[in-house]
C-alpha cells in the first residue's frame, strides 16, 4: 500500500485540497493524510512538493506505431497525395521502424503522461513493443482488404495476428479488433470479424469518413478514389456504402475515428447506438481534411474523445499538444468549457469508451495517475492552463506502479 500527498487533486472538474490518496493497484481511499495513515499504518508515504497536482493518466485511444520512423518522407496538405506517398514509402518506413523505433515512440507517450494507448496494428510488427510497454495497451488488430478473391487469405492473416495478441497475458494488455474503413474492407470480411467481436466481446474500432474522397467514393463510386481503386486494385465501384457499413456495428459500441465528413443521418446513427468518435485534430489538418463538428456532436449527445493518430500524420505523440491544437481550431466553443471537455476526452470519457476501469481519481479506479508540477495555486481556469502550458510531469503511476520519475 502507498499513500501519496499532493497539494491538489484534480477530481472531475474540481480541485480538492488537504487530501491524500491511498492506493495499491487501485485507489483504495481518498481522505486526509492522518486518517489514511491510521487505516494503513505500514503504507509507503510520498509527500509531494509545493503546488503539486495529481490528475488522471492520459488515454491515447488511436495511434499507429508501425509508421513511427516518418519525419519528412510523407506528403501533407491533401489526403490523396498523402495516401500515395504512404504507398510509395511504405516498405522503407516499415523497414526503418524496428522494435527499438516503436519502443521509442511508446516511451515518448509515457513521457507525455499517456498511461494507456490503443495501438492500431496493421501488420503485427508492433506486438513486441506493445507487450513490453509500461502502459496499458488495447491492441487493435486491423482488418483490411476490399477484394473478395483475397478475403480468405486476408482473414486468415488477421486471425493469426489476433491469436498472437490474445496469447499475451500481462496486466493491462487487451486484444481488440480494428476494421480499417468502409472503402477498404469487403462486407464479407466485416461481417465475419464482427461476429467474432460479438462472440468474444472484444474492443472494436474503425476509421470512418476521414476525407472528401471517401465521401464521394462511397456515395457514387466517383471522385479522387476512383483512379486509385481502378489503377491499383482494378475495382470500379465501392464495395459498400456508408449507411450499410454503419449498420453492421449496431450490436457493438464502436470507436469511430475522424468522422469529419459524416452527414446528419450518419451522426444520428452513431448517436442512436452510443458509439464514440475519436477526434485527431492534427492529423485532420495535416492531411487536408475537415475539422470535426464538435457542436453537432454535443447537440446529438455523441461521446467524443481525443487521440494523436500515428506519426505518419502527426509530428509527436503528445495529447497535451493535441488538446492545445484542438482548443485553437474550435474557436466557436466557449474556451473554459471546451478545455474541460478536452481533458475529459483524454481521461474519463476515453476510459469509458474503451471499457477500462481508469480515467479518474476515484476510489476503486485503477491507480493511473500523473503528478504535475504547477507553478502556483490553481484557479478555476486550471483546464486551460494545463493544456496551454504543459507543466512538468514529475511522476507517472500505472496500475499503482511508479513508471516514470524525474
Amino acid at each position: 500500500m502507498q499513500i501519496i500527498t499532493p497539494h491538489y487533486i484534480l477530481m472531475n472538474d474540481k480541485v480538492s485540497t488537504n487530501l491524500s490518496i491511498a492506493f495499491d493497484k487501485q485507489i483504495e481511499e481518498i481522505a486526509p493524510f492522518e486518517e489514511l495513515l491510521e487505516k494503513f499504518p505500514h503504507a509507503k508515504v510520498t509527500t509531494l512538493k509545493e503546488h503539486s497536482l495529481v490528475m488522471p493518466g492520459l488515454i491515447n485511444a488511436h495511434v499507429h506505431l508501425e509508421f513511427s520512423a516518418n519525419k519528412t518522407q510523407l506528403s501533407y496538405g491533401d489526403f490523396m497525395k498523402w495516401l500515395y506517398s504512404v504507398i510509395e514509402n511504405r516498405e522503407s518506413l516499415i523497414g526503418e521502424c524496428n522494435e527499438a523505433c516503436m519502443a521509442k515512440a511508446v516511451e515518448s507517450m509515457l513521457a507525455n503522461g499517456i498511461t494507456t494507448f490503443g495501438a492500431i496494428s496493421s501488420y503485427g510488427m508492433d506486438l513486441s513493443a506493445c507487450e513490453n510497454a509500461k502502459q496499458n495497451v488495447i491492441y487493435f488488430n486491423e482488418l483490411i482488404g476490399s477484394q473478395a478473391v483475397m478475403a480468405d487469405t486476408l482473414y486468415s492473416d488477421f486471425l493469426s495476428r489476433l491469436d498472437a495478441s490474445k496469447s499475451i497475458k500481462r496486466e493491462g494488455f487487451h486484444a481488440g479488433v480494428a476494421i480499417h474503413s468502409p472503402y477498404s474492407v469487403h462486407p464479407v470480411l466485416v461481417k465475419k470479424a464482427l461476429q467474432l467481436v460479438k462472440n468474444e466481446n472484444l474492443p472494436l474500432t474503425a476509421h470512418f469518413m476521414e476525407s472528401e474522397a471517401e465521401r464521394e467514393w462511397l456515395d457514387s463510386s466517383e471522385g479522387a478514389f476512383k483512379e486509385f481503386f481502378v489503377d491499383l486494385l482494378k475495382q470500379k465501384t465501392a464495395v459498400s456504402d456508408a449507411k450499410e457499413f454503419l449498420n453492421y456495428f449496431n450490436e457493438k459500441q464502436t470507436l469511430f475515428t475522424h468522422v469529419v465528413n459524416a452527414n446528419e443521418d450518419e451522426l444520428d446513427t452513431i448517436a442512436q447506438y452510443k458509439h464514440t468518435i475519436i477526434h485527431c485534430p492534427i492529423s485532420n489538418r495535416l492531411l487536408g481534411n475537415k475539422t470535426l463538428n464538435i457542436k453537432a456532436l454535443n447537440e446529438k449527445n455523441i461521446n467524443w474523445i481525443v487521440a494523436t493518430d500515428g506519426l505518419s500524420s502527426n509530428y509527436k505523440l503528445d495529447l497535451f499538444e493535441e488538446m492545445k491544437i484542438s482548443l485553437f481550431m474550435h474557436s466557436d466553443t466557449p474556451l473554459l468549457e471546451f478545455a474541460r471537455m478536452l481533458l475529459k476526452g483524454v481521461t474519463i470519457h476515453a476510459a469509458k469508451a474503451l471499457g477500462l476501469n481508469t480515467g479518474e481519481i476515484v476510489k476503486g479506479k485503477n491507480a493511473d495517475m500523473l503528478v504535475i508540477d504547477l507553478e502556483n495555486e490553481p484557479n478555476e481556469e486550471l483546464a486551460i492552463h494545463l493544456i496551454l502550458h504543459k507543466y512538468n510531469i514529475s511522476k507517472v503511476y500505472i496500475n499503482g506502479k511508479l513508471e516514470k520519475e524525474d
